[in-house]
């Protein structure tokens, strides 16, 4: 199958291009930055999968408009690009954080969007193009919405844990009973492959994550065993830890109330829509398997 990729040069691009490819896909890498980018797509692109977007900037330096001039008016022009052409199916990778920076219980596909961020509002807007735009007959158009990536290579999030556990540093809030969803780059790849062969998939958002949430105890004990430490575990009680947020608060220190609510929030998101439209049980990767293959990364950088 003949694919257009954008945001070949990402994480997930690194790992989508070679997987495709190794599927028998021919995969043709865009670059958005090009002033003629149209005429770099071949006329006989089957599918475009877009990629390319601007991240989401936790320090805060980023402006409003640079969001929305990537996230937003570059994934309607090249959306145009596919109305107009040839191109069967088109994929837009957004994130679940389009709809929800936080989740009360299961976060799924029908949940009214609330995006906090730039980031995020950036991304629901373009969504909302897409799905208020007439699709031909014949064409598909999926937005998926990925909760948090992670495998071999990829420096998020599951680093900074890593590193934490790796010295040896208690984890201080085990007080804190949180689930939250991750995907492996290798769920990822399997489900957009699987999307693309299967003509039965039906246009429509749909969420990306692993089959199971974890608490962030059973994350950090999952990391302290691949990397052959004892996982140390602090339970101090809730009151305590709030106490030392709050005194965070006014004289700047590393834990704050803001940042206890991002490390001790729940966010749980639903795969079922996916797995249901595909007619499978579940991925072939487990979430231990794929935090496991993360953390090994890590320590094989480090040698």
């Amino acid at each position: 199958m003949k694919t257009t990729l954008s945001g070949a040069s990402g994480f997930v691009g690194q790992n989508l291009v070679p997987y495709l490819n190794n599927k028998e896909h021919c995969v043709h890498t865009l670059s958005l930055r090009q002033k003629d980018w149209q005429s770099s797509i071949p006329t006989t692109t089957e599918v475009i999968i877009h990629l390319a977007g601007k991240a989401h900037d936790t320090a805060n330096t980023s402006s409003t408009d640079e969001y929305f001039k990537v996230n937003r008016d570059l994934t309607i022009a090249l959306f145009d690009y596919f109305i107009k052409s040839d191109t069967k199916d088109f994929f837009y990778f957004s994130s679940v954080k389009a709809v929800a920076d936080t989740v009360e219980g299961v976060l799924k596909e029908d949940v009214i969007p609330k995006p906090y961020s730039p980031y995020g509002q950036s991304k629901q807007e373009a969504e909302q193009y897409l799905l208020n735009a007439s699709i031909p007959e014949g064409k598909r158009v999926f937005i998926i919405r990925p909760c948090m990536i992670h495998g071999p290579g990829n420096k998020g999030n599951l680093n900074l844990l890593y590193k934490v556990v790796e010295k040896s540093i208690p984890w201080p809030l085990a007080s804190f009973d949180n689930h939250r969803s991750f995907l492996s780059v290798d769920n990822l790849c399997y489900l957009v492959n699987e999307m693309m062969q299967n003509a039965d998939v039906s246009s429509g958002v749909y969420n990306f994550s692993d089959d199971k949430a974890l608490s962030t105890n059973e994350l950090v004990t999952l990391i302290a065993k691949a990397s052959n430490k004892k996982p140390k575990l602090w339970h101090i009680s809730k009151g305590v830890m709030n106490s030392i947020a709050s005194i965070g608060d006014k004289i700047k220190l590393p834990l704050n109330s803001e940042r206890l609510k991002k490390l001790t929030e729940n966010y749980v998101v639903s795969n079922d829509k996916v797995k249901e439209a595909l007619g499978i049980e579940k991925l072939p990767v487990s979430v231990e398997e794929g935090i496991i293959k993360t953390v090994n990364s890590f320590m094989k950088m480090e040698v």
